[in-house]
């Protein structure tokens, strides 16, 4: 049986100093130079890069989901961006309705509803002009779907390619879903235009930096939620799954509680993921849910290393650096850099970044 491995950058002394740093970087550094330092000053730091970090960051947190039930569990999810997307509608809801009668037509209806005939809103938008009840949409609405989706399919012992192909078909099906008009979620275009967030102008800078901190801490939390789960007795038996499920079995375990609870909660942290992602990038959109970005987001976890605690934030922090310079330079050439990438790193780099650094550090020894 394999454990999670102690010699991660993580566990030492020099990882707690790098954790230490980002936290002081992102919570502090980042956001008071961008909303405190005028422009123009050589140590601003631009809107630009306050949204990039940020919204890399959210994708971070994603990828540390995506650890949980790949890296440590086994299961691969190939449908964790609609977790994710749910997180974002739910809270955008929020963000739809703090528009009030700002919008095109000066109505307390959004736009596109407006625009499509609606005349009040739906039944499930009901209480969405409350704060409160849509963070509490952005946990309950993915952690019902995952719990629901993975009863059934724990149950059912479907695991391998067979847990991915219908994960992958669940996510296809929500963007349909998303993607029609008559369902009151925006359709093709989603929500945008916010305009507010707690009565606060959601672009000045001081908002932004908030939301920028707040998403600092989330990533911060996750951390820390990661290490102690994978530190834990439940830690140990979702490797013990992972490594022989069939043989944990025979040990007097029933998997099943242990596999739902960690789907669930990946699930979860992706729904805050993405009501995080909402107001800093200013849209949410059915395209969210794609299969493509999905598999992405497993992409990132292979690259950094599954199975390890800081791979996942290193994956996702050099293939969306990567895309955001590839997107602007050589924007037709993306995604066959990104299929190269996983290519060479399924063929080279078969534990990822960190399991190649381990492999260095243990041969020079």
């Amino acid at each position: 049986m394999r454990y999670a491995p102690r010699n991660e950058p993580f566990f030492t002394r020099g990882g707690w100093l790098a954790l230490a740093a980002f936290a002081f970087i992102a919570l502090i550094l980042l956001p008071s130079l961008y909303a405190f330092v005028p422009e123009g000053n050589p140590l601003h730091v631009s809107a630009y890069t306050v949204t990039l970090v940020g919204k890399i960051m959210c994708y971070a947190i994603v990828a540390m989901a995506m650890n949980l039930i790949w890296g440590y569990t086994g299961i691969l999810s190939l449908g964790h961006g609609v977790f994710f997307a749910l997180g974002g509608y739910a809270f955008g809801m929020y963000l739809m309705r703090q528009i009030g009668r700002e919008g095109q037509y000066q109505s307390d209806l959004p736009d596109f509803m407006v625009f499509l005939d609606w005349k009040k809103f739906p039944w499930y938008w009901t209480n969405s002009d409350s704060f409160l009840w849509c963070v509490a949409l952005v946990i309950l609405v993915p952690a019902l779907l995952a719990l629901v989706f993975g009863f059934f399919a724990f149950r059912s012992r479907i695991k391998g390619v067979y847990f991915s192909i219908i994960t992958q078909a669940m996510t296809f099906a929500f963007m349909l879903l998303f993607f029609r008009n008559d369902t009151g979620f925006g359709g093709n275009n989603g929500f945008t235009d916010f305009k507010r967030v707690l009565n606060y102008p959601i672009t000045v800078p001081t908002t932004r930096a908030v939301i920028f901190g707040l998403t600092a801490l989330a990533l911060v939390g996750t951390i820390f939620l990661t290490r102690y789960l994978i530190r834990s007795k439940i830690g140990r038996v979702l490797t013990a799954i992972r490594d022989s499920e069939s043989r944990l079995m025979f040990s007097g375990y029933n998997p099943l509680g242990y596999k739902l609870f960690v789907w669930t909660l990946s699930a979860v942290l992706c729904g805050i993921a993405g009501a995080l992602y909402v107001p800093q990038v200013g849209i949410i959109n059915p395209s969210e849910m794609s299969p493509a970005n999905s598999i992405e987001i497993a992409v990132w976890v292979a690259v950094g290393g599954r199975g390890t605690l800081i791979g996942p934030l290193l994956g996702a922090g050099v293939v969306n650096g990567a895309k955001s310079f590839f997107t602007q330079a050589f924007p037709e050439y993306w995604l066959f850099f990104l299929g190269l990438l996983f290519i060479l790193v399924t063929l080279f780099l078969p534990k990822g970044i960190v399991g190649a650094i381990s492999l260095a550090k243990w041969r020079r020894r």
